[in-house]
């Protein structure tokens, strides 16, 4: 596990929730005796905040404008993508199973393989998987999202790139290797949320990206549970302003 992706991964839990309202609530706990008034104020903000980012609606409304940017390929143009290789990207690992040999790939990673494998099929196009282990383990990502595309989907992976801890370094050592191949048109594969991020750091390491975004959460119907402060939405929250974030540090970068 490296230091730097642990920092940046706590900074991160400080700023989503629930861990950014609780932080504010017990602020406001221990300023009760000196502040009365910036104390109520802080548990109150604090509650609210948990509360509303628990809420389906309030998901949706953060999801919707990242989701909306790039719209999804249509099933009957996948044949003929205009793309020399096609990347997913990783999603998270299953570290030490006890039903597989090895570390394997998480759920969302296994929602871009499938994806992957598909648009694989039906265009013929080479497939490069990217994620590297920041957080330790046996394997890297790269190295699980070959053996389960070939296990799960028969599909071969001609490139894996397992030395990257985020998206950016994704992008740069997925062009380390898919560059000098003469492979610069891609097709990129990776939740309808995480695409606008994903789209920018690869056209900045010289790729020229066809979006092939899946998962759209804010496109699903709304029902009645979508007012009711649930856990599903607020991990939908909580990625929403993870990439938010996200986009707003890569922007100060360049």
């Amino acid at each position: 596990m490296t230091l730097s992706w642990l920092l940046n991964n706590l900074l991160a839990s400080l700023l989503l929730p629930p861990l950014n309202g609780l932080a504010l609530a017990v602020a406001g706990l221990f300023l009760w005796r000196v502040r009365p008034r910036l104390s109520r104020f802080l548990v109150l903000a604090g509650v609210f905040l948990v509360s509303a980012l628990s809420l389906g609606v309030v998901a949706r409304a953060l999801l919707a404008p990242l989701e909306t940017q790039h719209p999804p390929l249509a099933a009957d143009a996948l044949a003929g993508l205009p793309v020399d290789a096609i990347v997913v990207l990783g999603g998270g690992r299953y570290r030490d199973p006890p039903e597989f040999a090895g570390d394997d790939v998480g759920g969302r990673a296994l929602e871009r393989l499938r994806y992957g494998a598909l648009l694989a099929r039906a265009s013929g196009k080479p497939l490069l998987v990217t994620g590297g282990a920041p957080d330790g383990g046996g394997r890297s990502e790269g190295e699980a999202m070959q053996t389960a595309l070939a296990r799960d989907f028969a599909v071969r992976v001609r490139w894996v790139e397992s030395a990257s801890a985020n998206t950016a370094e994704n992008a740069l050592r997925s062009a380390e290797l898919l560059l000098p191949a003469g492979a610069k048109r891609i097709a990129l594969v990776t939740h309808a949320w995480h695409m606008p991020r994903a789209v920018g750091a690869f056209a900045a390491a010289g790729f020229a990206v066809t979006p092939a975004p899946l998962a759209f959460v804010s496109a699903q119907p709304v029902t009645p549970l979508d007012f009711v402060p649930r856990a599903p939405a607020m991990h939908d929250a909580a990625q929403a302003l993870h990439e938010w974030i996200g986009l707003a540090v890569y922007a100060l970068r360049r």
